[in-house]
């Protein structure tokens, strides 16, 4: 068995009282953990915002100081949990401390871990311009912004964003599939894997070989656009 230290993050207090997101990752990891042989030796939990510089992560300072006494990586559930920042990312690789991410597989390679970071940077920008334009369409229209009743401003919220983290959801997962296909995987044996990770579509649903196709066609049709506009 190989040891590790897992990192878990959560970004508000209330989230850290309720184990909301702590159990989904710590579950993921174990379930990676148990696959690809890890021992793990310690989990650090910290409640903190992903936009913090490493300085500001007590948590993370600790949990990559274990791993680099016991030279070890740092298991994570999923990228974001470290940073959706492309240089915060660049800056932990470069401390020479690996960190394997449960949901892209033990050997990514750090090329992909800066497509996904930068993806992931994206996502956040995404999610952040899409609901000032909804917030911004209901403003035009005379809504009182900032009212908690309000039903329209907050399913207009909540659209924009869910439109935004679908689309990145399927961006970033669409580089996972397109390495594997290049190392000769079906799409049946594609979606084998991603269940087997615990990955699941946007809609929460298990993997299949038509759904596999059909996001690698919608990925590819909308890069095409992008190429032609």
């Amino acid at each position: 068995m190989k040891p590790a230290v897992v990192y878990l993050r959560v970004s508000t207090s209330e989230q850290g009282k309720s184990g909301l997101g702590l159990d989904a990752q710590q579950r993921a990891i174990e379930q990676f953990a148990a696959v690809e042989g890890f021992d793990i030796v310690e989990t650090v939990t910290e409640v903190a915002s992903g936009k913090l510089g490493i300085e500001d992560r007590a948590g993370l300072k600790q949990a990559l100081a274990k791993a680099k006494r016991l030279r070890c990586p740092v298991l994570v559930a999923k990228l974001d949990r470290l940073s959706r920042d492309v240089a915060f990312i660049s800056g932990l690789m470069s401390r020479g401390v690996p960190f394997v991410v449960a949901e892209l597989g033990v050997d990514t390679d750090p090329f992909i871990l800066h497509l996904y970071a930068a993806l992931s940077e994206k996502e956040r920008r995404l999610i952040g311009s899409r609901t000032k334009a909804a917030l911004a369409s209901l403003k035009a229209k005379g809504v009182v912004l900032g009212n908690r009743t309000n039903l329209g401003e907050a399913q207009l919220k909540g659209q924009a964003t869910n439109a935004a983290k679908a689309a990145a959801f399927h961006a970033k997962l669409s580089l996972s599939i397109e390495q594997m296909r290049s190392q000769g995987m079906s799409m049946t044996e594609i979606a084998a894997e991603l269940n087997d990770r615990g990955t699941r579509t946007a809609l929460g649903r298990t993997w299949h070989q038509s759904t596999v196709s059909r996001l690698l066609k919608s990925t590819r049709e909308a890069k095409a656009m992008e190429l032609a506009a």
